[in-house]
């Protein structure tokens, strides 16, 4: 036997299948169509208006994948609809589909509908594809809609290798088949009749079988279905309202949850589809939503990213003057603070605050807005430098939804302080609905209060509504059954609200909440560390050349009066903090991204590299006729000296430091400087590097250093976002060579494995610490990891890792689920494992992922940490080339390290040193600091184009230090400012003097302070 409400459930959704929504609208008019394929990439709308166009209907196949095909729609409705809809009982509408699939909005074809002068209308994508705009108040109606025939991916997330992912590869066969172009009457008396009914049909859904309430509304339901006439919807739908309004009317209960439902439009600046198709998603999207606010006067929509904002501006300026209107009415609210949504694990320090110098300024600038929010609900992880970042630049507030995902523990609390490194505390939400992507139904709704763990404390959470990642934003629909869940008995309240709205009233009622301390790691996508190596070394190389092109400008720009290229700068930057989108730098997007992301890193590269050289050939002078006056400087931009070199400074007089000629011996090569000994056995590995100033051996006995090992890497789902940990359960050894040989500077070892081939160079320079492993990579393996390893005979619990302005201690061993759970780590230049008194380090120039764990010692007991760095690894999905090709990479082991060599090693790696011939015989750096724990990160002329210089540095080891600053140019003071370059009370800045050729100045940090000092000109 069925259940009575079980079937009263049945009836009541057949009724809405097949009466209610039909109703909608209840009779079409066929419109007239013709197209005209764009024969490459988009056009302006003015070049499409202008194509040869020839007729398309119903059944026609259309669109070559990644193209764009405009389509001139004309008709009118008929004389009885226009009267009809002019009493605003009904709507005229024109409706489109264009073939839509099974999947979500925003992964397949989407369109754009333009009025016939070449104003855009509204965006066109699946459950959302009727559009008003385009009929006029006569009923004519006169539009061209620009649709993306973009091929779904792989929206459903099988996984499957595709080839549509790169448009050299994906074809040329049309992937759609034009469906309907129909002008339409909405009855809105029915329209809102179905919003009631699938309130009340969603609610009775969440609630227990056996309560009250649920009685009431089932058979308030079957009461409208017998009053509502099939044979005539529209004529009773006032009637079958009636029947519903007594139970709609019963208020939330006074404890009852509250909902702040925010608009919003989670649009991935890449992902499945390329950047430049963003750009359109953007302007659908963000039309969509300003139609949407015609209709609803309640109705506001919060977006992120600056450069989303930016594109708009300049593509669709008519829109963007319309969304600046809203923005000044609080209805459209920019949110974020930053660029883009970045990813924040892998970005380097600088550039995670020009993500913010670049959003601020941006949304301060045009729209006279200082956003108080970090606005970051997919990335995949989140550094614990963030909250200092985020208030150093104004924020108060951080929001993320993505820590719901974690594999294996739960998040204690979804509103609370978040604690970063430096000990700075930013107010954090973490939504209970557990998606940005709300749709707002019931089960959401009911999901999101009984899921909210701080009950008795809090009394609020934030519901980010809309369809997202490939855009849309939100629906009528939506905001529809936000009206109804207003205060209805069974369910949590819901409100309209803004971020700004949300944070406000959540910070007052529960101003003291738990604190978490440290990094948010995710427990989940831990190949986006490794994923893609040519973007995360093209990022890392241009993070590196802008910090060195924006130093030596400056320095030209202070000490010879050269031009300051701040446009060139801006452009360079805003490109690289683009491309550090979470789906971009982690390489979780398709084929096309990544070719245009390794286009674009080569040519920020050729950019810099001429600012760089122009700015050092100012600073060096020609050089003299006299071969006597030619000399050639040491560069060095890396914030510690180097060799006689002085930090962000340049000297002719000393030598660079020289390679140590390797020795064949018993045992192998021997590598010896007199500071450390290095054998190299004959497969290559690395059996002995010892400190020879103590004795201590840093490989553990019967251990092999700089060991390649391949693991088959095979996630059970997200191939190319994530690592599973039984990847440890297969590995070979990679210790057959093909040739161990050596030259004048190094040992070279030469192995094959697979399809693939690497070339390692062993070498050690005069007086370092450092043997440095440098590896030419041919790469052509399917799912495979490649690993590079160093056992160090060090016993510890713990592993040091570099991240943003300072470094994280993370366990290695797995005394609980979250230890065990992060298996795999993420880190900037260098990790390191020590004991009291000696440690090693390893640092990097082109990797981030890692995993350092222990193993028993094999003689004598103890055990023993093993440091790994993930090099590469060639998922199938979304690109299944990935990462094929070849590479160079630089790996370093510093023996007997403490955590400021490997600060300095780390920074070392990565700035190479140049070489500049000229007249003079040094470049005196602009700044000097006492303490080289302090660290300059950037130096550079002011944002507002004074000329001003600014710096900024941080404490860097994890100690408070006291330390003198030297600024060795004229300047009339020096203030502390924030991230924006706004002046703040000193904190840091104790004192300073001015003399004629400088100012010295008195800091005092805390450990791991980020400090921003501006020096007046």
């Amino acid at each position: 036997m069925h259940d009575r409400s079980a079937l009263a459930l049945l009836r009541i959704d057949r009724f809405i299948r097949e009466r209610l929504a039909p109703a909608v609208h209840p009779d079409s008019r066929p419109l007239t169509v013709t197209h005209w394929e764009a024969p490459g990439e988009p056009v302006p709308f003015a070049d499409a208006a202008s194509g040869d166009y020839r007729p398309i209907t119903a059944g026609d196949a259309w669109g070559r994948p990644w193209g764009t095909t405009w389509f001139r729609v004309t008709g009118e409705a008929p004389r009885a609809w226009v009267e009809v809809a002019a009493t605003e009982r009904a709507r005229l509408e024109v409706v489109v589909d264009l073939g839509f699939t099974i999947g979500q909005p925003g992964f397949q074809c989407e369109a754009m509908v333009w009025s016939a002068d070449g104003r855009p209308l509204r965006g066109i994508a699946p459950l959302n594809n009727a559009v008003a705009e385009a009929v006029a108040g006569d009923g004519s109606v006169d539009v061209f809609i620009e649709g993306a025939s973009n091929p779904d991916v792989g929206s459903l997330f099988t996984f499957e290798p595709t080839p549509v992912g790169d448009r050299e590869t994906a074809g040329d066969a049309p992937g759609y088949v034009l469906r309907t172009v129909d002008v339409r009457l909405r009855d809105l008396e029915v329209t809102s009749l179905l919003a009631d009914t699938a309130a009340l049909r969603g609610l009775a859904g969440q609630l227990d079988a056996g309560s009250p309430r649920r009685a009431d509304i089932l058979l308030a339901l079957e009461r409208m279905i017998d009053i509502v006439d099939p044979d005539d919807v529209a004529g009773t739908a006032a009637s079958g309202r009636s029947a519903l309004a007594d139970v709609l009317a019963k208020p939330a209960a006074a404890s009852a949850h509250t909902l702040h439902a925010v608009g919003h439009a989670h649009i991935d600046s890449a992902w499945l589809w390329p950047v430049r198709e963003t750009v359109r998603k953007v302007a659908r999207t963000f039309s969509n939503v300003l139609s949407l606010m015609d209709e609803d006067p309640e109705f506001v929509f919060a977006a992120s990213s600056a450069q989303q904002y930016a594109w708009v501006k300049e593509y669709y300026p008519d829109l963007f003057e319309r969304i600046r209107a809203r923005v000044a009415e609080g209805r459209f609210v920019p949110v974020g603070s930053m660029w883009v949504e970045s990813d924040t694990n892998l970005p380097g320090g600088e550039a995670l605050a020009r993500q913010f110098v670049a959003g601020k300024g941006f949304f301060q600038r045009e729209f006279d807005l200082d956003t108080p929010e970090v606005w970051l609900p997919d990335s995949f992880g989140y550094t614990g430098a963030l909250p200092q970042i985020a208030r150093a630049a104004g924020a108060r507030w951080f929001l993320t939804q993505k820590t719901s995902w974690n594999e294996t523990n739960r998040m204690p609390h979804h509103t609370f302080r978040w604690e970063g490194i430096d000990g700075t505390r930013l107010f954090t939400h973490f939504p209970p609905v557990d998606t940005y992507n709300s749709v707002v139904s019931a089960a959401e709704l009911a999901h999101a209060e009984r899921n909210y763990a701080d009950k008795g404390r809090g009394t609020v959470s934030l519901l980010p509504y809309g369809f997202g990642d490939g855009g849309g934003g939100p629906t009528r629909e939506m905001t529809a059954a936000i009206a109804r869940a207003s205060s209805l008995e069974g369910s949590p309240r819901v409100e309209h609200s803004s971020p700004r709205r949300f944070f406000e009233t959540a910070e007052a009622e529960y101003p003291d909440p738990e604190v978490w301390v440290g990094e948010l790691y995710l427990e989940f996508h831990r190949g986006t560390y490794t994923s893609q190596l040519a973007t995360k070394q093209g990022n890392r190389r241009s993070e590196h050349l802008l910090r060195e092109a924006e130093l030596w400008a400056a320095t030209a720009a202070v000490r010879v009066g050269a031009e300051y290229p701040a446009e060139r700068l801006r452009r360079a930057w805003e490109t690289v903090l683009l491309q550090q989108f979470h789906d971009i730098l982690p390489g979780s997007s398709i084929a096309w991204v990544y070719r245009d992301a390794e286009r674009n890193y080569a040519a920020i590269a050729r950019e810099l590299e001429e600012v760089i050289a122009d700015a050092l050939s100012a600073l060096a002078g020609a050089p003299g006729t006299d071969d006597g006056d030619e000399r050639v400087l040491r560069v060095n931009a890396a914030p510690h000296a180097r060799d006689g070199v002085p930090a962000l400074g340049a000297d002719a007089g000393s030598p660079a430091a020289s390679e140590t000629r390797p020795e064949e011996d018993a045992d192998g090569w021997v590598l010896d400087n007199g500071v450390i000994r290095v054998v190299v056995d004959a497969r290559g590995l690395i059996t002995s590097a010892r400190d020879l100033r103590t004795g201590r051996e840093s490989v553990p006995p019967g251990g092999a250093s700089a060991l390649l090992q391949l693991h088959r890497d095979t996630p059970t789902q997200w191939d190319a976002w994530d690592v599973d940990v039984h990847y440890r359960n297969t590995v070979t050894d990679l210790t057959e060579v093909d040739r161990v040989s050596a030259t004048e500077s190094a040992i070279v070892v030469e192995r094959s494995f697979g399809s693939s081939r690497v070339v390692q160079r062993i070498a050690l320079a005069s007086g370092s610490r450092t043997v440095t492993v440098e590896l030419d990579l041919d790469w052509h393996e399917s799912q495979k990891l490649l690993k590079l390893a160093f056992p160090v005979d060090v016993h510890t619990d713990s592993a040091t890792s570099e991240v943003q302005f300072g470094h994280i201690e993370r366990a290695t061993h797995t005394n609980t689920s979250w230890d065990a759970a992060r298996f795999e780590t993420v880190a900037q230049r260098w990790v390191r494992v020590a004991e009291p008194g000696f440690g090693v380090a390893v640092v990097n120039d082109s990797t981030y992922g890692h995993d350092i764990t222990r193993a028993e010692r094999s003689v004598g007991g103890g055990t023993v940490s093993i440091v790994r760095l993930s090099l590469i690894r060639s998922a199938l999905f979304p690109d299944p080339e990935q990462d094929q090709g070849s590479y160079r990479l630089r790996v370093g082991l510093v023996v007997g390290a403490e955590v400021a060599d490997a600060v300095a090693e780390g920074y070392r790696i990565n700035l190479p040193e140049r070489t500049v011939t000229g007249s003079t015989s040094t470049i005196e750096p602009l700044i000097g600091i006492a303490d080289p724990g302090v660290v300059i990160e950037a130096v550079k002329l002011a944002e507002d184009g004074s000329g001003d210089v600014v710096v900024r540095l941080y404490e860097a080891l994890g100690h408070r230090t006291a330390t003198r600053l030297r600024a060795s140019f004229r300047s009339g003071g020096a203030t502390q400012t924030d991230l924006l370059e706004r002046e703040v009370e000193a904190s840091a800045l104790s004192s300073f003097t001015i003399g004629d050729d400088g100012i010295d100045a008195e800091l005092s940090l805390r450990p791991f302070e980020i400090v921003t000092l501006r020096f007046s000109r």
